[in-house]
């Protein structure tokens, strides 16, 4: 056996950095296809090593965990945005900061916040008008950030703040795209990317600022909490003796900034990584699932079927307001098809397509030995349409997620929120916000894509590489 794994040629200067910009989809595929569980290739000065098998992401996610951290890449441009916090710390940092934040999302929190998503979510679709055309994209994306800011900054943002943060994502996205040139100019160099980045940057800690700056000296008014009385019965911090107090985040991490544990570095890190993860995954995972609720109306019937029975048979014709009230978290868990749909789009158009780790020290994957600092990349995109975990993985086909067919597949071979120490702390969170949105909308209208074919674009997600737009219909 090789000790070396098999991948494509890449060119003297860039690797095969150029191949995967191109399309990192098709390209990330076509090595898979080709050359089996463990690939290797370059992007720019990197080696990489594509892991296709399971078996091997759980071993690096899971069972192996602290033997890989996560990567750091030459241009210093995810330190600029996201610097120390959860999406990007390590060790004793990551451990406390994981810690600070478990609070706020914890399960009886989360239930809580459910009629603060179902009211932000009807003041939004008040603005539609039955007949007009919207990009859901856009519009969802405006609708997570008010949800995110309200359930764990304990604040209301501005329409002016919401489109601010709206601009913003372009450049910030486009630093993030795919360039084997990139490597080779420096963060500090300004061209017109760097500029608009740095821009991006710091108008988005303006927003952040504007927002802790409203909430400063109420961080221990149980008031603030959005989740109420019932949702901050929950597990403090550690050495944090006001588990009495709110729990939304901005105010656990406000109070640990008090105690001398958080500086405004650690404070501001964390608001940005839960404003920028905490709003665009989710809406991601709706605009897919309109998108292929539009084109499948047999699935999109079995789940207005369901959000009517969460919103209590549909709204009365004289009353905006469904006569036994908003749904719950109980009433979305008896959502079991749109559970089924929504992990079907996950796994079709997986916000996050790949993960990255390093190994901290020469490990042994799939037969070969993988150096020391090199790049894994762990890629959803992959191993959710692969044919050897999915039958007829192209198709949308929520079936396969019924309980008898999805223990027939190996645990990950799907992931859309990573896995181990290291999983997406705001999964609970995200479900229960899509399925109570799915139940609001899918209630009241039917959406049609009027769009050209779906294409996309690698960032840090996977975004539609156009508007998305769709017509209103009420039902």
């Amino acid at each position: 056996m090789s000790v070396t794994p098999p991948g494509p040629i890449g060119d003297p200067l860039f690797g095969n950095g150029r191949q995967y910009a191109a399309d990192p989809f098709s390209f990330m595929r076509a090595c898979a296809d080709s050359y089996g569980d463990v690939i290797r290739f370059d992007l720019g000065p990197r080696e990489t090593y594509l892991l296709a098998n399971p078996a091997d992401i759980e071993r690096v996610l899971v069972a192996d965990a602290d033997r890989y951290r996560k990567p750091k890449f030459g241009d210093g441009a995810m330190d600029r945005l996201l610097g120390q916090g959860l999406l990007m710390s390590e060790g004793d940092t990551w451990r406390q900061q994981r810690d600070l934040a478990n609070p706020a999302f914890h399960n009886s929190r989360i239930a809580a916040l459910s009629g603060t998503m179902i009211e932000h979510t009807r003041d939004h679709l008040a603005d539609w008008e039955p007949g007009e055309i919207v990009d859901v994209q856009l519009e969802l994306a405006r609708l997570t950030v008010r949800i995110i800011v309200s359930a764990m900054f304990g604040a209301d943002v501005t329409d002016e703040e919401v489109k601010t943060v709206q601009e913003e994502l372009e450049p910030l996205g486009a630093r993030f795209e795919p360039d084997p040139r990139r490597f080779l100019i420096p963060n500090w160099v300004p061209t017109r990317e760097n500029r608009e980045f740095d821009v991006a940057v710091d108008t988005l800690e303006s927003v952040i600022d504007s927002i802790v700056e409203r909430r400063l000296g109420t961080e221990r008014d149980p008031a603030t909490d959005p989740a109420g009385p019932d949702g901050v019965s929950v597990p403090s911090p550690a050495g944090d003796p006001d588990g009495d107090l709110p729990m939304d985040l901005l105010s656990v991490l406000l109070r640990a900034r008090d105690r001398g544990e958080q500086t405004d570095e650690n404070l501001r890190d964390e608001l940005v990584t839960m404003l920028l993860a905490g709003h665009d995954t989710t809406a991601l995972t709706l605009t897919y699932t309109f998108y292929l609720l539009s084109t499948h109306p047999a699935a999109r019937e079995r789940v207005e079927a369901e959000a009517e029975a969460a919103t209590d048979g549909g709204r009365a014709a004289d009353d905006a307001t469904p006569a036994d009230g908003p749904p719950t978290a109980a009433d979305a868990r008896e959502m079991e098809y749109t559970d089924r749909v929504l992990s079907e789009a996950m796994r079709l158009y997986p916000p996050v397509y790949t993960l990255f780790r390093e190994p901290k020290l020469d490990v042994k994957l799939g037969g070969y030995r993988i150096p020391e600092g090199s790049a894994l990349m762990l890629p959803q995109w992959v191993v959710h349409r692969s044919t050897r975990w999915y039958d007829d993985p192209e198709t949308f086909d929520p079936g396969r997620w019924a309980p008898e067919r999805r223990s027939q597949r190996p645990r990950f071979a799907y992931f859309p929120f990573g896995g181990g120490p290291r999983h997406c702390i705001g999964k609970s969170f995200s479900l229960l916000e899509a399925k109570l949105i799915l139940a609001e909308v899918c209630s009241a209208y039917e959406l049609d894509y009027e769009g050209p074919n779906l294409s996309l674009r690698g960032s840090l997600t996977m975004h539609p590489d156009h508007p998305v737009p769709m017509r209103v219909r009420e039902r």
